[in-house]
Formats: structure tokens, sequence, C-alpha cells
């Protein structure tokens, strides 16, 4: 019996076609084969049977890490890391934003000292994580991605930069962190997990759930939820206090007028049509058949219009203009649905904007300037939604957004960080009389709201 790890698969050889393995028989190269992701599994079961095997799979170190600088976890998250013990070192643990996942994963790493690769969807996490683990561990670190490529015993890398090396370095780790998991069960990103060989995984995120019901994948993937603690669980005493305040804003009558006018022809053209938006395809079918015909790019641009006078109504940037007064002396984060609504705002209110189109270094310096309190708010559109620190922000002004309940809980885990005295505040703007109702209410299903 021999192993063997193959472009990002496990080649088992010696055994007989039939065999119960979890592998499949691959008749061109004479050989079982199966994703890398199940190598335990079958080490485990030849070890069941007392089957004798040459590893020739494994590339992965057990690590000497030293002296960990060490430090008092909290009740959670001592209790997290043994349920993941307890489940073979393999799943999900969902903390709230602030509430310690990244001490988590260090506490992982000491417990089974592998060499381990840490997954991170951005940039921002990339050099965060990078930072982090230099300071938890002593060492040297590697990192793959915004144009490096130094793998070590310890390395960070984004998904994207997964996904295009987990052939070539995915027998190279024992133990693997996927920090913000609930991107993973995407097709590409699962590919690049089957194609990593660590028998140890860890999930870390604070909105496990997806909208296509992927989070059913982590249990082949990474491992099931294993501990969960939500916001209201946590907050008042390891996160900051909050309170949430839903502003219904009403729209001018020129809005209103123009609103309903819009939105009538918008829908009527559904009707005509047979589209249902609620249904998977709805969207879809919408954009093909409003492309074949001038009354449906007329509908088309009846909802862009219906959904901007929603989004941007006059009264709303009055209230925030009187939110920005009253919280002159706070850390505030303005999130809307889209860009040139930030850029709208900063120019309004002479705000530093952060959007995608920001170069990195001017985020750096905007980010810190924020946080050192020479600059008291900023105005993002979703790119601060996840994986930016952030500890002094207090208060939130939700603009505009999507219906998602996994942004808007990101959104107030921004102003959550623990300080002394601290407790934060989340405004959500809503225009009243518009399809914003229903999102308000949709992206609101959270008991972190309730």
């Amino acid at each position: 019996m021999r192993l063997a790890f193959e472009g990002g698969t496990l080649r088992v050889e010696g055994l007989g076609e039939a065999d119960p393995l979890p592998c499949v028989y691959d008749p061109r190269s004479g050989c079982h084969r199966a994703p890398a992701s199940r190598y335990a599994e079958v080490v485990l079961a030849l070890r069941a049977r007392g089957t004798p095997y040459v590893d020739e799979a494994r590339a992965y170190e057990d690590l000497d890490l030293g002296d960990l600088k060490r430090q008092e976890p909290f009740y959670y998250q001592r209790e997290a890391l043994e349920a993941w013990e307890r489940h073979s070192s393999r799943g999900v643990i969902v903390l709230p934003t602030g509430a310690g996942k990244t001490f988590v994963a260090v506490m992982a790493i000491d417990r089974r000292p592998r060499s381990t690769l840490v997954v991170v969807p951005t940039l921002d996490l990339l050099h965060q994580w990078y930072d982090l683990l230099q300071a938890a561990f002593a060492r040297p670190v590697g990192i793959i991605g915004g144009g490096y490529y130094e793998p070590s015993a310890i390395t960070v890398t984004t998904y994207d930069s997964a996904y295009l090396h987990a052939e070539k370095l995915g027998n190279r780790f024992g133990l693997v962190v996927f920090d913000e998991c609930h991107h993973l069960p995407s097709e590409s990103y699962a590919l690049a997990a089957r194609s990593l060989l660590a028998p140890f995984r860890l999930g870390l995120s604070a909105t496990p759930e997806r909208t296509d019901g992927g989070e059913a994948r982590y249990a082949e993937l990474i491992g099931p939820i294993v501990y969960r603690k939500d916001i209201d669980e946590l907050s008042g005493t390891y996160l900051a206090s909050y309170e949430t305040q839903r502003i219904e804003i009403s729209l001018t009558d020129e809005e209103r007028d123009e609103y309903r006018a819009e939105r009538a022809l918008y829908l009527a053209f559904l009707r005509g049509q047979g589209i249902h938006m609620s249904s998977p395809s709805g969207w879809a079918d919408f954009i093909a058949k409003s492309t074949r015909s001038e009354e449906g790019r007329r509908a088309f641009l009846a909802y862009r219009r219906q959904r901007q006078l929603a989004l941007t109504a006059t009264r709303k940037l009055e209230t925030l203009e009187r939110l920005l007064l009253s919280h002159r002396n706070d850390r505030v984060l303005v999130f809307t649905e889209d860009n040139a609504t930030v850029y709208e705002i900063a120019e309004r209110f002479l705000l530093p904007a952060i959007t995608h189109q920001t170069r990195v270094k001017e985020r750096s310096a905007i980010l810190q300037a924020f946080n050192r309190g020479e600059l008291t708010a900023v105005v993002t559109s979703k790119v601060l939604n996840e994986g930016v620190n952030v500890p002094e922000a207090n208060v939130a002004v939700v603009l505009s957004g999507s219906g998602s309940v996994r942004e808007h809980v990101q959104r107030l885990g921004r102003i959550l960080r623990k300080r002394e005295h601290k407790r934060a505040i989340l405004y959500e703007l809503v225009s009243a009389g518009t399809s914003e109702e229903g999102t308000s209410a949709k992206r609101r299903e959270h008991r972190a709201y309730q």
C-alpha cells in the first residue's frame, strides 16, 4: 500500500478495484484516487483494519513553536477550542466580530502544531493575519498573495491564491484555517479546500449562513459547526453594549410621485412577462427580457430609478447631517449600497470615502487616522463590511444596503469591539412607503436585532 499526493488528489496504490475505502478506482492510472481532503479518512481506515502502508502523501511538519505569547482566553474561546478538539480538530467556530476568533485560531495552531495555512478573503486580512502570526509565534511567516509567493511552515494566503496554488502546495500543511469561511462553499474555493490534504481544519465566521444554502458544505470541506455564540450573548461584557434604531424617512411629494410612477411601470413589465423576482431565476429572467424590446429597456430604467429614489431620498441626507452633528465627538461609519452615493456624501459633507477603487495606501492612511481620532467619520459602500480593524468605531449609519442578513450583522459587528465605557449604536435609515421597508425587514431577521 502506498499513498501519494498528486495534483490535488490522494493517490492510493495497492487496493483492489472493489475495496470499500473512500476512494474511486482510476483505470487510467491503475490506482484508486480521492480528493486530497479525504487523507485523514483514508489513513484512519487503513489503521483501523491494520493494513500497513507507505505514506508519501504527507509533506507537512510537526512544528516546534517555542513559547507562545500567552494570554488568558475568555470562557467562550476556551469552550470553542475544546469543542473543536472533541470533533477530531475539524469544524467551524461561529463568534461575533470583535469576540476574538483569531485568538482561537492561534490557540488551535498551538494545540495542533503542524505546518499551517491560514486562508483569508481580502488583502487587508492577509496583512492583519501576517502581523498577528508573526507576533504570536515569533517566527517567520510565509505569505502567498498580494504580489508575494513566499510559502513557509506557517503561511497566510487569500482564497484566490489558495485556489491557484492548491494542487502544488496542498500536501505541505497539516492544519488549515479558513477565516470568514462563509466564502468557502463557492465552487472554485471549495475545489481548493478539497485539494488540501490537511487532516486538521478550522473554519471561522460570524455569519456562517449563506443565501444559497452553501453552509451545508461545511461538513465536507471543514467539518460541522461545533461551537456558536451570537452578538446578543456576548454584548455588554465581552463586546460593547449596543442599541439599534430604525428611522423611517418620508419621501418628498415629488419623489413619492415619481417613485410610484416608475415602480408601476417596472411591475407592469414583470407581470406582462410572467417574471417572478422571488424565484431563483427571477433577476436573470428580468435582465434577459429587458434587453429584447424598447418596453423592456424602459422597464429596466424604471427599476433603477425607483430604487435610486428609495436608497438616496433627499431627507435621508438631511437626517444623516443631523446624525453627524449629534455624533461629532464619536467615530462614525456611514454605509451605503452603491459607490455613487458614497461619493455624493463625501463631497457634500467633506468626508473621506473608501470604496473598491480606493488605493491600498490611501485606505490604510484613512483608517489609521480614523482610529487615532484625527477623522471622526468615514463613508463607504460594501468594502468595510468585513475584514477591517476599526476598534474605535462606535456609531454606524446604514443609509442603504441589500436584504442580506450577513451584511447587516457584519455592519453592526464593525462597531462592537469592546472598549471601556463604550456603547455602540447603529442607525438604519429606511424610506417609508417603498420596497426598502421589505428589504429592511428581511435583513433584520437575526437575533441581534430582536
